[in-house]
């Protein structure tokens, strides 16, 4: 025992005093930073894209201006709520937020749909002054060390058309005309800068005989007789979604007048909605309705699996180039001379451990900073929502199952990493490792949809899957057979792969040459003296 204690200690020694350990723990908190704040960042970095539309016919371009000045507004107001929220004077004692009482409900989602139900109410904040009338009705509500409010720029913007182009010409002409600015090998003058054309609207004037009426048969389109949205970029179809509703919400105004009925009634209409609210019949009589903290504990374990993969991925792979790189330099042959292969074996995957989950809890660490570090409700928010996960039990059941699924995974590793050579060998062999070790990843999602389903249920009773499987299984309070008995299936599944992997290592470390096959280990596995 004080052999493995002293191999255990020198293993997180050496681990622990790598550039790569400290380039890890001290690079994880701001790569946390950097992806808390990276989509907002990104959004700010993204360039305004400049379109054109040729509509000769005057269809619809008006429709699309007016969508376009809608979505920018809309970007106006979320970026002015959040400015309030950052910098509006708060209470000194504010009331802290509790998410076991407030209500599951996307705000992101229904703000949105307020907005398409009712785009009068988007016009109308602007009509009446837009963010300067809002400025002027908060003003004396906000911190003295408040900074102005900056508009987010504009997402796109129309152009006029490049000159020498006729936008009476027919579509195919005003295209091919297009195609030295849509591919960006000439500029267009937006501002004062020249700037690449992101996208063109073609609009032929005898589409109007070709648009779908009710009850009419779906023609594949042709692209004689449809809007013609070009563009190089097939990844941002942000404004190729705005032009087509732009499009279709002003057809529909058109058949509305068409027969005769009048659009603010069918908005009004449009706008109407009866209440949902979600209940939980598992929950105490008075509060079944599903709260945030509900919502948090159910996708909670999915985070945690995504989490506990890469821990033990991570760990048991720096388990695997520690034995072969100390095998490859005969530094074993010294060790062995001095303990067992048990010894060294067990002290390994403890030291090793014990360097991970250092590096592990430096992860956990800097998310909890990062979190707490941010200002603003959304400081609040984080608050709340670890108080719900660390409060929900899924931390313990976090560390058993990370436990034992590196002792599985890393006796494994280690047994591997004690046959090869080197490293281009080892992954060579651990092809059929990684494919077992994908599928967990691959049913991370799906399996809290249904996690006391038959596909959940049979792999929580593969030991290799049952640390993943239970820990995304936790928060839907899985059948007590399911919990004992493949814990109990994977403790014991445990020993056995530790007692094959000290058979394997105790003859594998010490040989050289080309690795075994698969006949050899077996043999390797009944020798007598095999864990001496």
């Amino acid at each position: 025992m004080r052999n493995t204690w002293l191999v255990a200690r020198r293993e997180f020694t050496e681990n622990v005093q790598t550039k790569g350990f400290w380039l890890g723990v001290i690079t994880t908190p701001l790569l946390l930073l950097l992806a808390v704040n990276a989509q907002r960042w990104l959004d700010s970095r993204t360039p305004t894209r400049a379109f054109v539309v040729v509509d000769p016919g005057g269809l619809y371009v008006e429709a699309i201006d007016a969508a376009i000045e809608r979505l920018h507004q809309r970007e106006v107001l979320r970026e002015f709520g959040q400015y309030v929220s950052k910098h509006a004077l708060r209470d000194e004692a504010p009331t802290a937020l509790d998410l076991e009482d407030t209500p599951a409900v996307d705000v992101d989602k229904l703000i949105e749909q307020v907005s398409d139900a009712n785009p009068a109410a988007v016009d109308a904040f602007v009509t009446k002054g837009g963010v300067t009338m809002a400025l002027a009705m908060i003003q004396g509500r906000l911190a003295a060390d408040a900074p102005p409010f900056e508009e987010p720029r504009r997402s796109f913007v129309r152009v006029p058309l490049p000159d020498g182009i006729d936008p009476e010409a027919s579509p195919a002409d005003v295209a091919e005309a297009l195609r030295p600015w849509l591919r960006g090998d000439r500029t267009i003058p937006l501002d004062d800068r020249n700037v690449d054309l992101f996208a063109a609207v073609v609009i032929p004037p005898e589409v109007i005989d070709h648009v779908i009426r009710p009850g009419g048969m779906p023609q594949p389109p042709s692209t004689a007789e449809s809007v013609q949205f070009w563009a190089a970029n097939l990844a941002d179809t942000d404004l190729a979604s705005e032009v087509e509703r732009a499009i279709n919400e002003a057809q529909r105004r058109e058949a509305f007048a068409e027969l005769d009925v009048d659009e603010a009634t069918v908005r009004a209409a449009q706008g109407t909605s009866v209440p949902m609210v979600k209940l939980n019949p598992t929950k105490a009589a008075g509060r079944e309705q599903v709260s945030m903290a509900d919502q948090i504990r159910q996708w909670a374990p999915a985070g945690f699996v995504y989490l506990l993969w890469i821990s033990i991925f991570a760990i048991a792979s720096m388990l695997l180039n520690n034995t072969i790189e100390e095998k490859s330099n005969r530094l074993v042959e010294v060790l062995l001379s001095s303990i067992t292969p048990w010894e060294l074996m067990t002290g390994k995957l403890a030291g090793i451990a014990a360097a991970g989950l250092t590096m592990v809890s430096t992860w956990l660490a800097a998310l909890v900073g990062v979190l707490w570090w941010q200002a603003g409700p959304q400081a609040e928010f984080a608050r709340s929502l670890l108080e719900v996960v660390t409060g929900s039990g899924l931390l313990p059941a976090f560390l058993a199952y990370f436990v034992l699924g590196y002792l599985l995974y890393g006796s494994i590793f280690l047994a591997l990493g004690s046959i090869c050579n080197t490293l281009k060998e080892a992954q060579n062999m651990m092809q059929p490792v990684m494919i077992v070790m994908i599928v967990p990843l691959l049913t991370m999602v799906f399996i809290p949809k249904d996690p006391n389903g038959t596909l959940a249920r049979v792999m929580s009773w593969i030991p290799l899957y049952t640390p993943f499987v239970m820990m995304n299984r936790a928060a839907a309070s899985p059948p007590a057979v399911d919990f004992y008995g493949t814990s109990v299936l994977l403790a014991c599944s445990v020993l056995f792969t530790l007692w094959l992997a000290g058979r394997i290592f105790s003859v594998g470390i010490l040989r050289t040459g080309q690795p075994p096959r698969l006949v050899e280990l077996l043999h390797w596995l009944t020798r007598r003296d095999a864990a001496s």
